[in-house]
């Protein structure tokens, strides 16, 4: 597989963050670009001076941007415009450059829906748990009340006032009426007894405390699907003890490949070759 070499007629997307070294996204676009013959190319760009970066993207063109910690909620205002479920979630994490106009998008969500839909795995009618009510969670909770409906909706979280506004921006724009408590020992005991869906949208489990788990073993019974966003370990304790309990389990992984494929696809108006950019994931965590 051969890039397509930069020249005056490429496009440019970048990340936006600090810090950004990190970052698997330029590896997966690049390669995305690459496969589909395209004139792209995708860099990473370290970003303290929020406001002087977003003048940089108009003023030069850049087709597209990914935006990460800590820009995904003060980027808001000096966009053009942000779709109606990105400004519900409260943040955005794309930008899309159409002619000097910026749009502002959330694809978290989109893309943990998609893990999900993929596995089998499908939040319509079932009655869900998420563990967190910051950004990710949000990002999912509010994707999932407005594109797929459960049946019920419960959000455990540390911080009473963060969980219960989540809650709130949810009830007003959806028709959900989601139910919120403490993420402790009793509240997950008690949601986790009507559960057919169970999110950890907290950094829980995350390399190098990758012994950590939100959910204590014993918590765990055959639930129909446990999806645990942390891909770094791929397989999370979560997940080794959902497996052994006999839950489906959904893997961090599938989310970050399909909110970047949601991107590639906003960006450039293709499909995005996702077999490619899995390839590129795997081998990484190889």
């Amino acid at each position: 597989m051969n890039a397509v070499p930069v020249d005056g007629r490429t496009n440019i997307c970048a990340v936006i963050g600090y810090p950004v070294e990190h970052s698997l996204s330029p590896a997966i676009h690049n390669a995305a670009f690459a496969a589909c013959g395209l004139n792209w190319a995708y860099v990473a760009f370290s970003v303290t001076h929020l406001e002087n970066a977003i003048a940089g993207i108009r003023g030069l063109g850049i087709r597209g941007v990914s935006v990460t910690i800590p820009h995904k909620v003060a980027v808001i205002p000096l966009l053009d415009s942000i779709d109606d479920t990105a400004r519900t979630i409260g943040s955005i994490n794309t930008i899309v450059n159409t002619g000097g106009h910026l749009a502002g998008c959330n694809s978290d969500g989109a893309g943990a829906l998609k893990a999900l839909f993929d596995a089998g795995c499908n939040s319509a009618g079932k009655r869900v748990v998420i563990l967190g009510s910051g950004g990710a969670a949000r990002a999912i909770a509010v994707t999932m009340a407005l594109q797929a409906t459960p049946a019920a909706l419960t959000l455990l979280g540390i911080f009473k006032e963060e969980r219960e506004l989540l809650a709130s921006d949810i009830a007003a724009k959806s028709s959900l009426q989601p139910v919120t408590a403490e993420l402790s020992a009793a509240g997950l005991t008690a949601a986790l007894q009507e559960c057919d869906l169970l999110i950890n949208a907290t950094p829980v489990g995350m390399h190098p405390k990758s012994d950590k788990s939100p959910v204590p073993r014993d918590l765990l019974r055959k639930q129909p699907a446990v999806f645990d966003i942390v891909y770094n370990p791929r397989k999370t304790r979560l997940l080794r003890n959902a497996e052994q309990a006999g839950c489906t389990v959904v893997s961090g992984i599938e989310m970050f490949l399909n909110q970047a494929a949601v991107q590639f696809t906003l960006w450039t108006g293709q499909p995005a070759p996702v077999a490619v950019m899995r390839a590129v994931l795997e081998k990484h965590f190889a």
